[in-house]
């Protein structure tokens, strides 16, 4: 058969994938190896196709390049106009996205992918505009080229000699729902580019001696061909996948090779290779697990560590599987591979052998189907079979006592029960000791508890009784499918204890990752994430563990801490710089410093190394087991994408500190530079009628400018006091020193600072004479009634009142002022204490941080402000700060209410 049933998880995850993409709009990426293959205008000749069967398409942004015929396409398109963009005194011309989501095509045309925007845009990038139209349901058109991807940069780099600057991720072609391939060979895109096609002509022998040199056309365009070919692959994968197609399709050839523990690895592995080599595939060395080789010996562990070492330096993808059928795990993954191709060696064993245990080779060639079967033959001493039943002793001498005492306690329980139940009855005694004796102590065990269980029924049981003689040649069969039984029972019942400890082991490895992985992903800072990432590897591998990260000068450091550090050799001092820089593993057990006694592994993420993990075993044969080694690579990646992680979070939260920081410079700068020139102005105007009018101004004059002069320095003092203490409050820097005050001083001494600022409104106070006293900071929170008693002032009409309130329970202490303005407008209550923020309805200038510095200072103290309307008009602001239980007593007399 072809198919079979769908596994329904996938298809769920399927149908959630798709009604996940059919909101969002489709991605066409036209894609090429160089400029001027074509790109642009395929797009344009695909963008008239959509347009003359009735799709909405608009230009959002094409880059002719002065080419003729690229224009003429552009001709009958409808075009958004670019935004002006200044940049250093020049004037860019950029995609303009709010025009395009406002405008909503169905199709959009979107050139050069990869392009940087001017500083100033929304996004950086043009993939970032991309990324927003298909979210918004904009199908965009694009191009690019194979050396614009993120992941080639150093391979184009390398082949070219020229490093791309501007890059776009993988990702991006990887969410792309169609890519179309624009090919053109190397001597005709030479022609085009002598013809002038491409670049203008004072640039052409410049382009073909360095970029455009036939060599680099080749290599890039055996890359993008590459690129291609493996997004078709990817996407035959998916479609075999999701329709539960299980028979292989040859494609492309994929072999695989299946070894063991046995010297024949090798030779396996080099046949593989040289397959591999002759059909331009990829191969894969594939390992079955089976229980019983939890148990193997370790000269046969070190065997398989030397196989898999040298298939992965052959360029091998080395894979460990565990079941207890080594043919159907083989066949099961290679159609999961596609593999077209299987690799085994040739048994050697005697055909009674295979008939009585069966042959992994047979059971391939029998059920491989469209997959061919490769049998490679050993030299002398090297052929052992995949699955070797050798008959010596694998169980404790301890085991085989068990067995014999284990058969006694069964004769003794049947003797007992003998005058009452029948044989029959009493062979089962038996069965259940086999039964007991092979979960508990093994095969072997349990094979010689089924020949001891025959041989004492017969010689108990049997007439006659104490003798092995047999009176009735009926009990041979008797004894026959006792023993058979027996054996069989002991046999499941092995199988069973196996596969339940493989099952255990799965779910150690299992727990180790899951462990592992939810530590670090509830942990942020490398620090900690190192920390975290060395108790578990210790703890799994029983290894010192030492991890290095790398610096800005690209120099691996050593991270310290409690469980981070071992001595290590003066030799090994480069070894972790080594393995950072060439990104492979190195040190014991490797082919690369193997005499160093740690083994180094580099930690890549996403976007290369960056750091490297080194581990001293205290046994180092355990480490080297491909199992652990699967595992440590799978641990360690894990480590890497976490620190990954949060370095890409600490550089998200630095660069949002740093936009924040601009946003609030700028900010600043433009309102302060109004209030700043205008108290300015009348200080200079002011100053320089006093020194210019020295003998014509009278006394009375001098004076009005003076204070005009003082008036207004006593405005720029308040407004740059403002300033610096939102930097302070934003930058954590306020100190509290925490006194008890009486609250009425405290606005007394407010009150008396304003008392220019409230000649034209009536100030009325109402404050109990039990309040108690507070423990604040009293220069800040007198700040705190400055401001939300001027604010009142600004906003509330001349002649009107200004009220201050207080109250008292026993938890908290509240503090209310009260105006006759214009209250606040509906949905602003929450905005009004934002940074900048100023009302419409305001008498005066401001610059709008006098509220942001009241909700600073009142939650340092532990306290919260909040703002509402009045019921006749005005608004009123209250802040509370927190009382302790015990107080200081207060013993003074205070008026209810007083009138400033």
């Amino acid at each position: 058969m072809d198919r079979q049933r769908p596994d329904p998880d996938s298809l769920l995850k399927r149908v959630q994938a798709e009604e996940t993409r059919h909101a969002e709009g489709k991605l066409k990426v036209f894609f090429g190896a160089n400029p001027g293959v074509g790109k642009t205008y395929a797009m344009l000749q695909a963008a008239h196709e959509q347009r003359r069967d009735g799709a909405d398409v608009v230009i959002g942004v094409v880059e002719t390049h002065g080419r003729v015929e690229t224009q003429a396409l552009v001709n009958g398109l409808e075009v958004i106009p670019r935004r002006a963009v200044e940049y250093r005194g020049t004037v860019l011309q950029e995609f303009d996205l709010d025009a395009a989501l406002v405008r909503h095509p169905a199709v959009i045309l979107i050139d050069e992918l990869a392009h940087s925007n001017a500083p100033g845009m929304r996004h950086a990038k043009r993939w970032q505009d991309v990324q927003e139209l298909l979210k918004a349901g904009v199908t965009v058109y694009t191009t690019v080229n194979v050396q614009h991807l993120e992941s080639l940069n150093d391979v184009v780099a390398q082949i070219t000699g020229v490093r791309v600057r501007e890059t776009v991720p993988d990702s991006v072609l990887e969410r792309a729902d169609d890519v179309e391939l624009i090919d053109l060979p190397p001597d005709d895109l030479l022609q085009r580019l002598k013809d002038g096609k491409v670049y203008v002509p004072e640039q052409i022998q410049h382009a073909i001696q360095n970029f455009f040199a036939k060599g680099n056309l080749i290599a890039l365009r055996e890359l993008a061909l590459r690129r291609t070919a493996e997004r078709v692959d990817q996407q035959m994968e998916v479609y075999r996948r999701d329709h539960a197609v299980v028979r292989t399709w040859p494609a492309a050839e994929t072999i695989m090779v299946c070894v063991n523990m046995k010297p024949r690895g090798p030779r396996l592995i080099r046949a593989a290779r040289q397959m591999a080599a002759d059909l331009h595939a990829k191969w894969i060395a594939v390992y079955v697990q089976i229980p019983r080789h939890l148990r193997s010996m370790q000269t046969e562990r070190d065997q398989l560590v030397q196989t898999f070492r040298l298939a992965e330096q052959l360029g091998a993808e080395t894979v460990t599987l565990t079941g207890d059928n080594v043919a159907q795990e083989l066949l099961n993954y290679a159609g999961s591979r596609n593999a077209t191709k299987i690799i085994v060696g040739k048994p050697i064993r005697s055909i009674w052998k295979e008939w009585l245990f069966g042959s992994v080779v047979s059971d391939l060639v029998h059920q491989s189907g469209d997959i061919d079967i490769y049998v490679i033959t050993g030299e002398a001493g090297e052929g052992q079979p995949l699955v070797q039943h050798s008959l010596r002793r694998t169980s404790e001498m301890s085991g085989y006592v068990y067995a014999l005492f284990g058969v006694v306690v069964a004769t003794a329980v049947a003797w007992l029960m003998f005058p009452y139940f029948a044989a029959a009855n009493l062979i089962m005694m038996y069965l259940i000791a086999v039964i007991v004796i092979a979960i508990r102590r093994g095969r072997g065990p349990s094979v010689l508890a089924s020949v001891l269980s025959v041989a004492a029924f017969d010689f108990f049981f049997v007439p006659p009784h104490l003798s092995f003689a047999v009176s009735d040649i009926q009990y041979l069969l008797t004894f026959g499918v006792m023993l058979v039984v027996a054996l069989v029972i002991s046999n499941l019942a092995v199988r069973l204890h196996q596969q339940a400890e493989l099952a255990r082991y799965r779910e150690r490895r299992t727990g180790v990752l899951y462990t592992m992985s939810r530590d670090l992903a509830t942990h942020r800072g490398t620090g900690m994430l190192a920390q975290l990432a060395a108790k578990h590897l210790r703890d799994v591998f029983d290894s010192q563990v030492a991890i290095f990260l790398v610096n800005a000068d690209k120099r691996v450091q050593l991270q310290r801490g409690e469980l981070l550090y071992f001595e290590f050799d003066p030799k090994e001092s480069g070894v972790a710089q080594w393995v950072y820089d060439h990104n492979e593993r190195a040190g014991l057990g490797t082919d690369t410093l193997p005499g160093a006694r740690a083994l180094y592994l580099p930690l890549v993420s996403s976007t290369g190394p960056i750091g490297v993990i080194a581990l001293r075993p205290k046994h180092a044969a355990l480490l080297l087991d491909p199992e652990q080694l699967h595992l440590l690579e799978s641990l360690t990646n894990q480590v890497a994408l976490a620190i990954e992680r949060a370095r890409l979070s600490d550089e998200a939260q630095q660069a949002h500190v740093e936009a924040e920081s601009e946003r609030t410079r700028n900010a600043i700068l433009s309102s302060v530079s109004h209030d700043l020139r205008t108290p300015l102005a009348t200080i200079i105007g002011a100053a320089s009628s006093l020194v210019d009018g020295q003998g014509e101004l009278s006394a009375v004059d001098r004076q009005d400018l003076a204070r005009s002069i003082y008036r207004e320095a006593d405005r720029l003092d308040r407004l740059l006091k403002n300033v610096l203490d939102i930097m302070r409050i934003e930058a954590g820097a306020v100190q509290l020193s925490k006194e008890w005050h009486p609250l009425d001083e405290i606005i007394g001494a407010a009150l008396a600072r304003l008392e220019g600022r409230l000649r034209d409104h009536t100030v009325t106070t109402t404050l109990p004479a039990d309040l108690p006293l507070v423990p604040v900071d009293g220069v800040l929170l007198e700040q705190v009634v400055i401001n939300l008693v001027e604010n009142a002032v600004r906003y509330a009409p001349a002649r009107t009142r200004v009220e201050l309130a207080a109250s008292a329970t026993d938890r908290e202490i509240v503090v209310e002022v009260a105006d006759q303005g214009p209250g606040i407008p509906a949905g602003e209550e929450s905005r009004i204490f934002d940074k900048f923020y100023r009302g419409k309805l305001t008498r005066e200038g401001g610059v709008g941080l006098g509220l942001t510095i009241c909700r600073g200072i009142v939650e340092a103290h532990g306290g919260r402000i909040w703002t509402e309307n009045r019921s006749g008009g005005g608004a009123v602001f209250r802040f509370s700060i927190p009382l302790p239980d015990q107080q200081p007593p207060v013993n003074r007399e205070q008026p209810e209410a007083r009138e400033a």
